[in-house]
C-alpha cells in the first residue's frame, strides 16, 4: 500500500508561484495513476489535476487550466503540481492522490475514484 507526504505548501502573494510535491513511499507511483484536489475552508474537496498511469496524459479543472501544470516523475517516485500566477481563490489544503493504474492512459477525475491519500498541504494566497 503506498503512503503520499504532500510538501511545498505556503504563503504565497497574489501571481506568485509554488510547486507542490507529492513524495511516495511503500510503492511506486509509475504503477499508479495520480491526481491532485483541493479543499477551501467550507467547501467540498474538488478537482485540480490528473495524471495518467502512464504519465503522457493530464486533465485540469476549467478554474486553473494554463496555471497548473501536472507532472510525474517516475525515477523520483514524486508527483508535482506547479501553479502559477495564483489567485486568492487557489486557496485550500492540497492534496495529492493515488489510483493503482488499470487503463494505461485513462484520467480520473472523481475522487471516489482514488484509493490512497496524502494529508494535505496548506497553500494560501493573499491579494
Amino acid at each position: 500500500q503506498v503512503q503520499l507526504v504532500e510538501s511545498g505548501g505556503g504563503l504565497v502573494q497574489a501571481g506568485g508561484s509554488l510547486r507542490l510535491s507529492c513524495g511516495a513511499s511503500g510503492g511506486t507511483i509509475s504503477g499508479y495513476a495520480m491526481g491532485w484536489f483541493r479543499q477551501a475552508l467550507g467547501k467540498e474537496r474538488e478537482f485540480v489535476a490528473a495524471v495518467s498511469w502512464s504519465g503522457g496524459d493530464s486533465r485540469y479543472a476549467d478554474s486553473v487550466k494554463g496555471r497548473f501544470t501536472i507532472s510525474k516523475d517516475n525515477a523520483k517516485n514524486t508527483v508535482y503540481l506547479q501553479m502559477n500566477s495564483l489567485k486568492s481563490e487557489d486557496t485550500a489544503v492540497y492534496f495529492c492522490a493515488a489510483k493503482p493504474g488499470t487503463f494505461w492512459s485513462t484520467i480520473y477525475t472523481q475522487a471516489r475514484q482514488y484509493a490512497y491519500w496524502g494529508q494535505g498541504t496548506q497553500v494560501t494566497v493573499s491579494s
